[in-house]
């Protein structure tokens, strides 16, 4: 079981790392900039609304921006591989916790 848990932490972290960018470009974080009609333009338009007609420097719009543009850092990729590692323990656990319900 502890082999299995392994293998769910390490393809969550994987699968994290390797389909942020995807997830980033789907929402319309482009490398071009901010896609026209996206989710993204939607965020950064209430973003530039809510702080008198500029998008602030650091707020989450131009981090995902920047990630999007450029890729995701070392420590930026770090953290998304850690909440994905813990997102496949925990799947990896509520399976198990379900399977307990049929034995």
């Amino acid at each position: 079981m502890v082999t299995g848990k392994v293998v769910a932490v390490a393809a969550g972290a994987v699968g994290a790392v390797t389909l942020a960018p995807v997830a980033l470009g789907a929402m319309g974080f482009t490398s071009a900039g901010i896609a026209a009609g996206s989710y993204a333009a939607g965020m950064m338009s209430s973003a530039a609304a809510a702080n008198g007609g500029g998008v602030a420097a650091g707020s989450v719009v131009a981090v995902l921006q920047s990630a999007g543009a450029a890729g995701l850092s070392t420590s930026a990729s770090a953290a998304v591989a850690a909440v994905g590692g813990a997102v496949g323990a925990g799947v990896t656990s509520a399976a198990g916790w379900l399977r307990s319900f049929y034995k």
